[in-house]
């Protein structure tokens, strides 16, 4: 009779305003994880969410003493748990005016009515240990017509109740899965060797952040590996003192005990220089040779070899077979700037440097494109033709001379 009483089984469920699981003792098999519940607290009759599977009371392991589950959420109980939870948005707001009006360090955070709406508790944080609310506590149990209560939450608590981003962009660990909160020390934070900065140590909560205890333990085994600071290290290049050490690449830092020179070795050859069995490496790793093109920019001519570059460009803008058309090309431009140097060259000293009757005519001797054109008009004549007409585009100071002379 005392087993069908208490129940053989027992269920896990979570209240609102926190994540951790209670356990009930319950006689219904068919709870599934979700459902709405109806349990008996100290403060009265509440609505829990159940949070773990149904499961046989002989796997509870705990000496507390089970109280049973009451019963599931009808329809009565939800709609009472949907007019509760408006009457505790409007108690927030009657409570944070009545809080600015008394200059009260208070940060509202909830208010939960109890299922019969007897009782409403009002969670808040506060920057002071003790606050007076004796006051706040008068004026406003008229207003909310139900027994008050204030229950001052810690910052963590009120973050895991909020919820919010970490720094490392997933959301935060104690309102996913953390039930407990242990005891953060910046001892953890010395001893993982981080820079003692409060404000990237600590999390929106304003502690120190709760993943400093995930590696705490690992970092403090990885550390019996390495030599203590200030161990003085024997090195081919004299003695040296252990300045800093790093885990995640596994080498330890040197220091001349003057601070003069710096070296930094794997863990391992530093275990081979306390046992005095370092041995150094007599040749470098040599480096890995590839087939790089020559930057030799001297100038070559063209009929030298073309494994480098011509003319002082680039090998990769000229590439094997282009190298007979490239000297070609630098060719032709030798041969334009020769012309073009040609043309400014008729100045004073370039005139009294040439013969003076090289290009003027002899006394008493025609041009020669005078005879030309005299001869050319003559056998136009003789021909029927016009003698302008097949010799048109040439010299026509000679052409007119020759008509001239003809007439």
């Amino acid at each position: 009779m005392e087993e069908n009483k208490t129940g053989s089984y027992f269920v896990g469920i979570r209240f609102p305003t926190s994540e951790k699981s209670y356990y009930f003792s319950t006689t219904d098999t068919d709870l599934n994880i979700g459902d709405l519940v109806v349990v008996e607290t100290v403060g009265g009759l509440e609505i829990a969410t159940v949070s773990t599977p149904v499961r046989d009371q002989a796997e509870y392991k705990n000496n507390l003493q089970l109280k049973p589950l009451l019963r599931k959420a009808d329809d009565v109980d939800l709609t009472n748990h949907e007019i509760n939870q408006r009457n505790a948005k409007r108690a927030l707001e009657i409570a944070a005016r009545e809080i600015k009006a008394l200059g009260l360090a208070m940060d509202l955070v909830s208010a939960n009515y109890t299922l019969d709406g007897s009782k409403v508790t009002i969670c808040y944080t506060s920057t002071e240990k003790r606050v007076d609310f004796r006051e706040l506590l008068r004026v406003l149990g008229p207003q909310l017509g139900a027994r008050l209560e204030l229950f001052q939450m810690a910052a963590r608590d009120k973050a895991k109740y909020v919820g919010g981003i970490g720094i490392c962009g997933l959301p935060l660990c104690c309102s996913t899965f953390l039930t407990s909160f242990d005891s953060i020390s910046v001892h953890m934070a010395k001893n993982q060797m981080l820079a003692i900065n409060n404000s990237k140590l600590t999390g929106p909560c304003g502690k120190y952040l709760c993943c400093l205890a995930y590696e705490d333990g690992l970092y403090t085994e990885e550390k019996k590996k390495y030599p203590s600071f200030g161990t003085t290290i024997k090195t081919p290049d004299g003695d040296y003192n252990v300045d800093g050490i790093n885990i995640l690449s596994e080498t330890v830092r040197l220091a001349k005990p003057d601070r003069s020179d710096y070296k930094t070795y794997p863990l391992e050859d530093v275990k081979a220089m306390i046992r005095g069995d370092y041995r150094p490496q007599i040749e470098p790793l040599k480096a890995k040779e590839e087939e790089l093109p020559s930057f030799d920019f001297s100038p070559k001519k063209p009929n030298e070899g073309r494994d480098v570059s011509y003319g002082g460009m680039h090998p990769s803008k000229y590439d094997r077979g282009n190298y007979n058309h490239v000297a070609e090309q630098d060719q032709n431009r030798n041969d334009r700037e020769d012309r073009r140097n040609k043309k400014h060259r008729h100045g004073k000293d370039g005139r009294n440097n040439q013969p003076q009757n090289q290009n003027r005519p002899q006394q008493n001797q025609k041009p020669q494109g005078q005879n030309n054109n005299q001869q050319n008009n003559q056998q136009g004549q003789n021909q029927g033709g016009n003698p302008h007409r097949r010799h048109h585009h040439h010299n026509h100071r000679g052409g007119r001379g020759g008509n001239n002379q003809q007439q």
